[in-house]
Formats: C-alpha cells, sequence, structure tokens
C-alpha cells in the first residue's frame, strides 16, 4: 500500500457531519430517532453525528460483513444484529461509505421486516460511479470519486481508522 493522501480534511468532515445533525434534528423535530450503525466503519461517524443532535438519540449496532481485502464478495452476512427491538421507532441506518450498495439495500430489507414507523439512510460518503442497487439515500455527507478510501473508521485490513481526516491510497 502507498502512502496516504488527504481527501476531506478534518475541518471541513466536521462542519459538514454538523450540518447533517442539524437537519435531522429538523426533520425529526420532538421524535425520538435510532440510529443504526454498522460496524465497524460507522463508528466515528455515528457520535460525531449523535452529538450534533438536540433531542434524544437511541444507539444501536449491526456487524455485516461483504468485503475482504479491497473486493466485495457481493454476499452479505449479518456478524451482529440489532439488541433492542425498533418496532414502531424512526430509524436511520448510519452507514460509513455507500459503494454498490448490496449491503445496504440487504440491510434496509431486512430492518424493514422489524417494523419500524420510518426509516432513513445517513452516510458520511458515498460513490454513486460504483452504485448497482438503486438505493434512496436521504442524508450524504460527501459524494466521492471511485478512490480506495480510509480514515475517520473506514479501514484498508483494519489499518487507518483512527485517521482524523478522510484519506485515499494511490495503489
Amino acid at each position: 500500500m502507498g502512502e496516504v493522501n488527504v481527501l476531506i480534511n478534518k475541518a471541513k468532515l466536521e462542519k459538514r457531519i454538523e450540518e447533517m445533525g442539524k437537519q435531522i434534528q429538523k426533520d425529526y423535530e420532538g421524535k425520538e430517532i435510532v440510529f443504526v450503525g454498522i460496524l465497524k466503519g460507522s463508528v466515528m461517524f455515528m457520535s460525531e453525528l449523535a452529538k450534533n443532535i438536540k433531542s434524544s438519540v437511541e444507539l444501536d449496532f449491526m456487524d455485516v460483513s461483504s468485503y475482504k481485502g479491497t473486493e466485495s464478495t457481493k454476499k452479505v452476512n449479518i456478524n451482529k444484529d440489532i439488541r433492542n427491538s425498533i418496532e414502531g421507532k424512526d430509524v436511520i441506518i448510519v452507514e460509513d461509505i455507500i459503494d454498490t450498495g448490496r449491503t445496504l439495500t440487504y440491510v434496509l430489507e431486512y430492518l424493514k421486516q422489524k417494523n419500524p414507523n420510518s426509516i432513513k439512510i445517513a452516510t458520511m460518503l458515498s460513490k454513486p460511479s460504483r452504485r448497482v442497487m438503486e438505493l434512496n439515500v436521504d442524508y450524504i455527507g460527501f459524494a466521492i470519486e471511485d478512490k480506495f478510501v480510509v480514515g475517520y473508521g473506514l479501514d484498508y485490513n483494519e489499518k487507518y481508522r483512527n485517521l482524523p481526516y478522510i484519506g485515499y491510497i494511490e495503489s
């Protein structure tokens, strides 16, 4: 792996997450929200997003896998399901990055079976050029070109998650 180049710096990232939090706050005024974070990549984004929302936010997690290294396996596995019931609740799936959309389409259909009141999607990053599944994403931090990105929760074989910015690696 080559060196990591900055794609989105810390200040720009934090400002956009704050804006997204304010938008979610406005859209869900007076409602309790359940964030369902997709592990492990969404953790930093989800915690920062939650800090920018003044109303009550319940946090839950799912661990879903479909990648090995940099390649999608096209098969989605649920390694950890949400702990609490989401029946009748307003749910926002929180994702670090949406690439092909396969994983999120699977998770969305899976969670819909648990009868939430509503279900929306928030992602820090979106790669529209890679999308193979039609997916309505409600909150997008940044649309990016097709680069292999790391940092702020995103990893390459578990490395680079702790970078305070979004970087990309030149292969």
